[in-house]
């Protein structure tokens, strides 16, 4: 369609010239005493036409003639441009290689090139953050030659040309650098200063907060290595199975750092309801009370919840979560003040019912039953859980508790035969 209206547009003119020039008598008279000189107005015009075209030619002949200076300068600063790239270039293709010596070369070679064009009078507009980045290459390679030294010298150099207003976003991520290698070199404390200097956005970015969790980690600070993980955790930076195994890890180093009933319990309220609700924080808690010597009935508040999913689905916890849930409830009935009253009987008793081939809880509920005073029932349950008991720590418990209740009555050869066999049970076999 474009090329009609052209073609309509050239016919168009070819006309209108037809017209004019076709029956166009007009004259054009010059005097140049004592000549005159008489020109078709046809013949005028087409004269000046020529003239309009020479002069347009002739300037633009000009024009390009003293711009060739400006152009072999282009070309010169493009060429030593794609020298630049090419170097840089193979600086990252070599150090995503392995190849370290060669990328610190290529990177000196980029150096030295925008150095050359420096002092040739040609500034790019973006040396500052090139030099920065040549210099980041180039230690990122010394570090991964363990060339400490030469690592220093170009990560000073590559901050000085970042405090430039031209590369000051390079600034950052060298200091994310910085606080890796210091990981690198087990320094944990010299990487928490890196990223505490980082500005407050940069420092809430995941790469942020995956280097200050293992810096907390490795500096032994569990309590801001679970803020950041809990951090972490909202901006999906793990799979919810890690982010879940992460929280659990550093919530049981909290846990297990407490060492009276008062710290135990300020580290319980830190803690949030989803890390609570984990079946081995819980259990360990409960222990780590139980061993300090804290509050019985408030290491068994602790227990209840995880009882209480216990018992509404019976394989919400592992065989092991499950053995130790009842090993902690058993060292709680046995202290002194930590007798079980009839509501935590009355527990165990249904969740023995709900599951009657479970022989850990059918033992629980013996144990019960004997803290409690109910002898009989209390052998009844121990005599038929010790059959079907896979675990030689309740074997050996379930036989000392019938030697006891044999001593109670007086029945010596049944304790003594009770003891021999809780005996034969704590030898490995």
């Amino acid at each position: 369609m474009r090329l009609a209206l052209w073609f309509l547009a050239l016919f168009g003119m070819a006309v209108a010239m037809a017209l004019f020039a076709g029956n166009n008598q007009g004259t054009i008279t010059l005097f140049w005493p004592p000549y005159r000189l008489d020109l078709s107005l046809n013949l005028v015009v087409l004269l000046l036409a020529l003239l309009f075209f020479t002069l347009h030619v002739a300037l633009r002949a000009l024009a390009a003639l003293f711009a060739m200076p400006g152009h072999a300068r282009s070309w010169r600063i493009q060429h030593q441009e794609r020298a630049l790239h090419v170097a840089l270039l193979d600086t990252l293709s070599h150090l995503l290689a392995g190849r370290f010596i060669r990328a610190r070369k290529a990177a000196e070679t980029v150096l030295a090139r925008e150095r050359a064009m420096t002092r040739s009078g040609e500034t790019l507009a973006y040396s500052g953050r090139l030099r920065a980045l040549s210099h980041l290459l180039a230690a990122e390679s010394s570090q991964a030659l363990q060339d400490k030294s030469a690592r220093e010298e170009h990560f000073r150099q590559a901050l000085e040309q970042a405090a430039r207003r031209d590369a000051q976003e390079a600034r950052e991520g060298l200091q994310l650098r910085a606080a890796r290698w210091a990981l690198q070199d087990h320094d944990a404390q010299g990487a928490l200063q890196w990223l505490d200097d980082l500005p407050q956005g940069v420092a809430r970015r995941t790469i942020a907060l995956r280097l200050r969790l293992k810096a907390a980690r490795m500096a032994r600070q569990t309590r801001p290595a679970l803020e950041t993980a809990r951090l972490l955790a909202k901006h999906r930076a793990f799979s919810e199975v890690a982010a879940q195994g992460i929280l659990r890890g550093l919530a049981l180093e909290l846990v297990l750092s407490a060492h009276d009933p008062d710290q135990l319990q300020t580290v319980w309220n830190q803690l949030e309801a989803a890390e609570r609700a984990l079946p081995e924080v819980a259990i360990e808690a409960a222990q780590r009370m139980l061993n300090l010597g804290g509050d019985v009935d408030l290491a068994r508040s602790w227990l209840l919840p995880v009882w209480e999913r216990m018992a509404a689905q019976p394989g919400a916890l592992t065989q092991a979560q499950h053995l130790h849930l009842i090993r902690v409830l058993e060292s709680s009935f046995a202290l002194a003040l930590g007798a079980p009253d009839a509501l935590w009987l009355t527990r165990i008793e249904q969740a023995q019912m709900a599951s009657p081939g479970d022989s850990a809880l059918q033992y629980l509920a013996g144990i019960t039953c004997m803290r409690l005073q109910l002898w009989g029932k209390a052998q009844q349950l121990l005599k038929q859980a010790l059959p079907r008991l896979q675990d030689a720590g309740l074997e050996r418990n379930a036989w000392a508790a019938l030697a006891e209740l044999a001593e109670r009555r007086g029945d010596v050869a049944a304790a003594s035969q009770a003891w021999q066999n809780a005996a034969k049970a704590a030898t490995p076999r």
